[in-house]
């Protein structure tokens, strides 16, 4: 992994904290991943070993956000970083929040699927949930990719990734509720399907927001609640 991004201090024990951090990062967004993989693989083929796996591991992820937290915060209070360093402290804070929101709705995935696996997989447009599931997963390996080089223009990439991604979620929406109108006793399956894809376009916005704090470390700029197109602006300067 590539750390030429690290501002280099005196103190070489400030750059192995920042270091440290960083790296703690991305094993954590490694387990998220994991948990995601897992839960959409539950849904789709209905292995309910691996749903149940997602649901009684989610305390890791959760135990990894409390401990990068706590040294990230040690480092403000030490530290008392500035400009690129702050930054980088705040970018690892936020992206660890998200990396922990990323692991509940995996966990509630997984928890959709063993409830999903009791009553009938036989309904709902799986393939086409399946396909969301590769699509936000493939968003988030891109994200922490970028994540770990601190990459703008990979970051700029992946968040277009993100209108792709909702997309694909109304689609599903929209041909759930025509089957629920159509067949009123399958609603309480196609829930299960339902509050799946919601999940995982939660997850899209969550790894956009990754790539959010990247622009935010590397360039300065805050490009949260804005257009993609503004975004591409901010993070790259192209005005066309």
């Amino acid at each position: 992994m590539e750390q030429n991004f690290f501002k280099q201090h005196i103190s070489q024990r400030f750059n192995a904290e920042l270091e440290e951090i960083h790296r703690q990062v991305m094993s954590m967004g490694g387990l998220v991943e994991e948990q995601l993989t897992d839960a959409v693989t539950a849904m789709v083929e209905g292995k309910m070993e691996l749903a149940e796996k997602v649901v009684v591991s989610d305390y890791k992820v959760n135990a990894l956000e409390v401990k990068i937290d706590e040294e990230s915060t040690q480092i403000i209070v030490r530290r008392q970083p500035t400009a690129s360093d702050l930054r980088l402290v705040v970018a690892v804070i936020k992206t660890i929040t998200d990396l922990e929101r990323i692991g509940d709705e995996a966990e509630r995935i997984g928890r959709m699927a063993l409830h999903f696996l009791e009553l009938d997989r036989q309904t709902g447009p799986i393939k086409e949930l399946g396909e969301l599931g590769e699509h936000v997963r493939g968003m988030l390996n891109s994200a922490l990719d970028a994540f770990a080089r601190m990459d703008v223009e990979q970051a700029v990439r992946v968040a277009q990734l993100d209108i792709n991604a909702d997309s694909q979620y109304e689609v599903i929406i929209h041909r759930l509720m025509d089957q629920m109108m159509k067949y009123p006793e399958t609603i309480p399956r196609v829930m299960d399907v339902v509050w799946t894809a919601r999940s995982l376009e939660r997850i899209g916005d969550r790894a956009r927001n990754i790539c959010e704090y990247v622009v935010y470390f590397v360039r300065g700029k805050n490009v949260r609640h804005i257009s993609y197109d503004q975004m591409v602006q901010e993070a790259t300067g192209d005005r066309h």
